[in-house]
């Protein structure tokens, strides 16, 4: 009886053991939690890539119906998503790189264009929207390259819309040749 009366009441009995089904229940929470952050990194990926000539995704395939995911395939989920937004954060510096080294390029370019002769950066290529292309060319022809007088000039814009007809005439001409 003494012993139960000099019983120390400050110590916490020790806390439950956690059962399977809550132990998956914070399993599949977090892995929602990060494939939901993954998706959203992703997304921001494209967009981010979207001007700049998108993201070379394959389209994934979902199940033929509805179904609850257990913890393996959740993991695969959050893991191919972590693999994608890897690959779209390459492609997107991969681009960003190319177009920071075209854009020196055509400062270069413009300070001196005898020495680069005939080379060619549209605007795509530095990150600009239009159909606009950059173009070093001698200024009066060939007297112009003779005499080495190169200029840089932009084109006009983007071609103009040919209709229906007129690719129709030159596919007939490329087959009857």
């Amino acid at each position: 009886m003494r012993e139960l009366l000099q019983y120390d009441t400050s110590i916490q009995p020790p806390a439950p053991l956690a059962t399977p089904e809550h132990d998956e229940r914070a399993a599949r929470r977090s892995l929602r939690a990060q494939i939901d952050r993954l998706e959203g990194e992703l997304g921001e990926a494209f967009v981010t890539a979207y001007p700049m000539g998108g993201l070379d995704e394959e389209s994934t395939r979902s199940p033929a119906a509805p179904r609850l995911l257990d913890l393996g395939e959740l993991e695969r989920v959050r893991d191919d998503l972590a693999a994608r937004t890897r690959a779209a954060r390459a492609t997107i510096m991969e681009r960003a790189d190319r177009q920071a080294a075209n854009r020196l390029a055509l400062e270069r370019m413009l300070l001196d264009p005898g020495r680069y002769r005939f080379l060619r950066i549209a605007n795509r290529d530095i990150g600009e929207p239009g159909c606009g292309v950059w173009h070093v060319r001698p200024r009066l022809g060939l007297i112009g390259m003779l005499m080495g007088w190169w200029q840089v000039k932009l084109s006009s814009g983007c071609p103009l819309a040919t209709g229906r007809s007129a690719v129709a005439a030159f596919l007939i001409q490329a087959v009857g040749s």
